[in-house]
């Protein structure tokens, strides 16, 4: 990864003030994808760079295909839509959790 970006003044405090551009090789990459959302972690692993090294070349046996290339773009528009959303999503799971188990949301109050 390499060919980091400073972000406009209006998207630095919803996705980060850098981006970075994501290297296939030598002649595709991603532009832009912002930092917030290359970093974006699940299970301790960063799920974009875990994806793509699950996919590279040696361990496949091939290049990827258009359609994993258009997949992997489209994970990052994903995450990139969902980072602004992250405190309501982290209240509404924990509205969910109380509402369907009353007796654990009780323990973590304690």
């Amino acid at each position: 990864m390499c060919g980091d970006e400073t972000a406009t003044a209006a998207e630095a405090p919803l996705l980060g003030a850098r981006t970075h551009d994501v290297f296939l090789n030598a002649d595709a990459y991603w532009r832009n994808i912002p930092e917030s959302v290359w970093d974006f972690t699940i299970g301790g692993y960063q799920v974009l760079k875990k994806w793509l090294s699950y996919r590279e070349q040696p361990l496949l046996g091939r290049a990827l295909t258009t359609a994993e290339v258009r997949y992997f773009r489209d994970v990052a528009r994903r995450l990139a839509a969902l980072r602004p959303m992250g405190s309501e999503l982290d209240a509404n799971d924990r509205a969910c959790a109380a509402a369907n188990h009353p007796i654990r949301a009780a323990e973590s109050r304690a």
